[in-house]
């Protein structure tokens, strides 16, 4: 049975949770298209790589913050869901057409326990929801499983004033956590590349409190406010290619203290003009961490084409005996080299990116293509990420990252389409 067949079988599509990269990616990825496209999901041995003999200390499995994207996903979509708890290692996931009918419907949306409708002139003006951990998971990370939902559903729709409202969502967490996207890194590098490509009217974000996993654990929140597209629409066909030539680099940096920051903004200033002279250098973001065990830098390349790559590192080196200096010398090297070799590549976007492309890729009307570098090799997240898309709507990517989407339409019931257009097909043919 071929992919495509199996998508839209009433069986759900199984996912091997220790296939390639074996992390949360694959789970948050596959949540995303099913939410989208009602096809429904059953994903074992969750995390699996992320067991005791791969990763000492942690174990594989749901953590909090996988559960808060999935229980809110599944409320969103009205889904039907078995193993939605923490350490679980198999979930099996059916969104339903009713969450979506509901989300047009003011009161019916109301009582779902999702949307909260705000009123003006007797009007609904936006919907707002809210996202609760109660530890610094990424709130990044929630955000990359429930956006493609927010854009591409119909939950913005508001059927008895035709129109579309602004969906207004905060998530509780982690804004600054190891081995995850930054809130700075999403402000300045995805959520510019999507409104650039996707045609989407800029997602604004308000960040009222920092979440940090380093120093002493605290919880943040973050506000995303997003106007998704009118039911009918489509995801236009992505296209990466042709990077321009590097005009700027922004520069966030969180340090404790005017001294560690004015050490950290000379250095990155020197290093950065001793490579290329001609760049503007700005500081979008330049911050007192208010911990000495709280050192992060943002380094995001601006082509001139608009295109934008970032390198970046929340400092988790042990360094008992070192000065605020020697840290900082560390964490402005290691950044300046990464975007050096980065840009080396000559990629339209930085590693990180590539894979969080392959859901719009995946769901675009047309051929779309993301050129990841001449010289760099794919990354393993990427191909997952790719993996994952191929198995639940049949997407094929070649070699270049090329593929043909599957023209998802907002506001259609997908799996219902596919399945009349095989049923037509077989008609046809016989």
């Amino acid at each position: 049975m071929s992919n495509q067949e199996a998508s839209t079988s009433d069986s759900p599509i199984h996912l091997d949770g220790t296939t390639l990269e074996g992390g949360g990616q694959l789970l948050r990825l596959a949540l995303s298209i099913s939410s989208l496209t009602y096809i429904p999901i059953h994903v074992t041995d969750i995390r699996g790589k992320r067991g005791k003999m791969s990763s000492p200390g942690s174990a594989g499995g749901l953590k909090p913050a996988h559960l808060a994207g999935i229980k809110w996903l599944a409320n969103a979509t009205a889904a039907k869901a078995e193993g939605m708890e923490v350490k679980s290692k198999e979930l099996i996931f059916r969104p339903s057409t009713t969450g979506s009918k509901t989300a047009t419907n003011g009161s019916q949306n109301e009582r779902a326990g999702v949307w909260k409708d705000v009123y003006q002139d007797g009007k609904i003006v936006r919907r707002e929801s809210r996202i609760p951990m109660a530890t610094p998971g990424a709130i990044t990370l929630v955000l990359q499983a429930i956006l493609p939902y927010l854009l591409f559903s119909s939950s913005a729709s508001v059927s008895d004033q035709n129109e579309t409202v602004p969906l207004r969502i905060t998530i509780e967490g982690g804004t600054n956590v190891t081995n995850s996207p930054s809130i700075e890194y999403v402000i300045h590098v995805l959520l510019p590349l999507l409104s650039l490509k996707l045609g989407i009217r800029p997602i604004s974000t308000t960040l009222h409190k920092r979440g940090w996993s380093t120093g002493r654990n605290e919880v943040g929140s973050v506000t995303f406010e997003a106007t998704p597209s009118f039911p009918g629409s489509t995801v236009p066909p992505l296209s990466f290619q042709n990077r321009g030539d590097l005009s700027k680099v922004h520069v966030s940096i969180l340090v404790p203290g005017a001294t560690a920051r004015s050490i950290v903004r000379d250095k990155v200033t020197a290093q950065l003009l001793a490579y290329y002279p001609d760049i503007e250098i700005l500081f979008p973001v330049d911050e007192d961490s208010r911990s000495d065990k709280r050192l992060y830098l943002l380094l995001v390349a601006e082509i001139s084409n608009g295109y934008r790559l970032g390198c970046d590192w929340l400092f988790d080196m042990k360094s008992q005996g070192s000065t605020m200096d020697q840290k900082c010398e560390k964490l402005v090297s290691r950044v300046v080299k990464d975007l050096k070799r980065e840009l080396k590549h000559e990629a339209c976007v930085d590693e990180y990116m590539q894979d969080q492309l392959v859901v719009f890729q995946a769901l675009a009307a047309g051929k779309t293509q993301v050129d990841g570098g001449k010289t760099r090799e794919t990354t393993l997240h990427t191909k997952t990420a790719r993996w994952v898309a191929e198995q639940i709507v049949g997407v094929k990517f070649d070699e270049l990252g090329q593929c043909e989407g599957v023209g998802f339409v907002v506001g259609e019931d997908f799996k219902k389409k596919r399945m009349n257009e095989e049923e037509d097909a077989v008609k046809s043919n016989g």
